[in-house]
């Protein structure tokens, strides 16, 4: 290896992040230390690292630096997220003696403001949205600024992001709630609740620019992503380069981020991101700098060849950098979809559970960075982030088909995904025309339609649990349903919904089924390896949990709960206790999570919609409302943690309801 360098670093991250730095400092021969809490025992960085240490938490400075000290690390790495932004822990660094492998803290005080850092790079000429952004304004200040500003507008905190804490306000009268949502959020989020106002840019994209700067100067671009598609500011698909952008305005926007970069003296790996109309593709304004690597770096990495991690540990271990602004040629096409623990047909909501069965893509083109390991539990506590899948192409078209190849070869089980919502988003005309811009996934949402649990998935469960009644030897042990005269059918039944089941009678055995599935018609089925249905079949990955069957065809798993007599019975009774169609008095949690505030108490007069508690999960809230008007009793408090489908609230109605 050329040019100072580490014998040991940290890593202060876990996950996909963590098991992406580990395998650069593994090619440059760095011995690694990695960090873990308890929830973490089993996690994949911790058995790739070279040592690991125990920490209670990976927010917790003082245990990082301990972990360092005690594993001899002479830098550390911080990823993103967590402390990859904080000044305070960068200073803390120094004192130690220990490198922080990110900039300095001058550019981490600056550019972590984001009050600050748009004042600081309007002064340099970067051109800016217009808004309000000043220090500690109240809420009546804001409101009385808005009208200035104009209508529709976004409230951003100041500290943090990920879109977290961000409001879109399209009228006056959404913008008080509006802020008090963003301050509860940000403080919760950010320790620090400071507020401003920009205004919303029409059809907006979303182009940020990778930076590289050394200590010696020399200050690089290596192009722009497009990161345009979004759900709740978070992104989820990126690219690069743009669709959008022609070679002189690349340059222009790439001079642009080289200049902020220069600004605050810049070191290291950075992204400036910018907001670009999607009717002035020529016209940019600053958004913020991310003075960290970013999730979406590997499309940077595979269309310019340059490993980011491994310049950034060169560079903060003083080297110099040995390219120069006319070496970074952009290489055909790449685009990244990140995998989220969540559930597309209930919302979006976190998901958690434990990983079951998986099986990751290959192929010319493919990378995949996660940190997926069979038994892995997946946690409300942290992102929902699970990892990322990139495909290189020669063009977009060619890039696009294997990412679409990649994610259907992608099984996933025992945690819901976003993998089914990624394949439909792919296969959006617009998407794939690259007409792109940061609602275009909130304006799709409604006319895709989810393919829940199907008839395929009803067979294939039920001959899994057919299979598994199979013994060895006698002919009484073989679930064939023998008898004397016409052979009886074995019946298994499976929840579908929260309301509703479905019965599945399976005549023979696994390898040569006649199959009902509720009151439809008989068909023919054989189950080995895969299912065979009328003839057709179904590569299948199949795997159980528990109650908890997990199918998944062409990427896209389902959730079957087997019901065996005594639940049927008790959920029977369940709802003959109140008339049909009215609303249920249990108010439930949607997903695991934290309760973050509780409107009412228990005693409240409530009425239909009004507003019980916030429950808040992997960076996203969600406000739980009353089913119907009536007294409330209120079983959680603030700081609770709560299970799925938990009972939150009760609601006895008004009599006569």
């Amino acid at each position: 290896m050329r040019g100072a360098t580490f014998g040991t670093v940290l890593i202060a991250n876990r996950g996909e992040i963590a098991c992406r730095i580990l395998g650069t400092l593994r090619q440059l021969g760095i011995r690694s230390v990695a960090v873990y809490t308890d929830a973490d025992r089993r996690a994949k960085h911790v058995a790739m690292a070279d040592a690991a240490v125990l920490v209670e938490s990976y927010l917790d400075s003082a245990a990082i630096l301990r972990a360092a000290r005690l594993g001899g690390a002479e830098a550390i790495h911080p990823g993103y997220g967590f402390l990859s932004e904080n000044a305070g822990f960068a200073r803390e660094c120094a004192a130690a003696g220990i490198v922080f492998i990110g900039p300095g803290v001058d550019a981490l005080e600056t550019m972590g403001d984001k009050i600050r850092a748009k004042k600081h790079v309007a002064e340099h000429g970067v051109p800016v949205i217009p808004g309000i952004a000043e220090p500690a304004l109240t809420d009546e200040q804001l409101m009385a600024a808005a009208a200035e500003v104009g209508y529709p507008l976004l409230i951003k905190p100041s500290a943090g992001g990920g879109g977290k804490g961000m409001t879109t306000v399209v009228e006056q009268s959404e913008l008080a709630e509006g802020l008090a949502a963003s301050r509860r959020v940000a403080l919760a989020g950010f320790g620090d609740d400071t507020l401003f106002l920009e205004r919303l840019v029409s059809t907006p994209r979303h182009i940020e620019v990778q930076v590289l700067a050394d200590s010696h100067g020399t200050v690089l671009h290596l192009g722009e992503r497009e990161c345009s598609l979004q759900r709740r500011h978070q992104k989820i698909v990126e690219e690069a380069p743009s669709v959008l952008l022609d070679a002189a305005t690349r340059a222009r926007i790439g001079e642009a981020a080289c200049e902020v970069a220069r600004s605050v003296g810049y070191i290291g790996a950075g992204t400036v991101e910018f907001l670009v109309s999607n009717d002035r593709p020529d016209e940019f304004f600053f958004m913020e700098m991310n003075t960290r690597l970013q999730v979406e770096h590997p499309v940077t990495e595979m269309v310019t060849g340059i490993d980011l991690v491994e310049w950034q540990v060169r560079i903060a271990a003083g080297e110099k950098l040995s390219l120069g602004q006319d070496d970074i040629v952009l290489n055909g096409h790449a685009i990244e979809a990140r995998l989220y623990a969540e559930n597309p047909s209930r919302g979006f909501l976190p998901s958690s559970g434990t990983v079951i069965a998986v099986e990751e893509p290959t192929g010319v083109g493919i990378r995949v960075d996660s940190s997926l390991i069979h038994g892995l539990p997946v946690s409300a506590s942290y992102d929902p982030m699970l990892g990322k899948l990139i495909a290189w192409g020669a063009d977009r078209a060619q890039a696009l088909a294997r990412l679409d190849a990649a994610l259907a070869t992608t099984t996933l089980l025992g945690v819901h995904t976003n993998l089914e919502f990624l394949q439909a988003l792919l296969a959006d005309a617009e998407v794939r025309a690259g007409r792109l811009d940061t609602g275009l996934i909130e304006r799709m949402l409604g006319g895709i339609r989810f393919r829940g649990v199907d008839d395929t998935a009803l067979v294939a469960a039920a001959l899994y649990l057919h299979s598994q009644r199979s013994g060895p030897g006698s002919p009484w042990n073989q679930p064939s349903g023998w008898r004397v005269g016409e052979h009886r059918a074995t019946r298994y039944n499976f929840a579908t919904s929260a309301t509703e089941s479905t019965d599945v009678f399976v005549t023979g055995t696994p390898g040569d089924a006649l199959i009902r599935v509720g009151g439809g018609l008989e068909r023919h089925a054989r189950f080995e390896a895969n299912l065979e249905l009328d003839g057709v079949l179904h590569p299948l990955a199949i795997a159980q949990s528990g109650d908890s069957i997990w199918v998944s065809e062409r990427g896209i798993a389902c959730e079957l709960m087997v019901r065996d007599r005594a639940k049927q019975l008790a959920d029977h009774r369940a709802t003959i206790s109140r008339p049909v169609g009215a609303a249920d008095p249990e108010v439930r949690a949607p997903m695991p999570g934290t309760v973050v505030a509780v409107s009412v108490s228990t005693g409240d007069t409530v009425e239909t919609g009004q507003v019980l508690l916030t429950v808040e999960a992997m960076k996203m809230e969600h406000t739980m409302l009353a089913s119907l008007a009536g007294v409330v009793t209120i079983t959680i408090h603030p700081g609770d943690l709560v299970r799925l489908d938990q009972v939150v609230a009760r609601i006895d109605p008004h009599e006569g309801a």
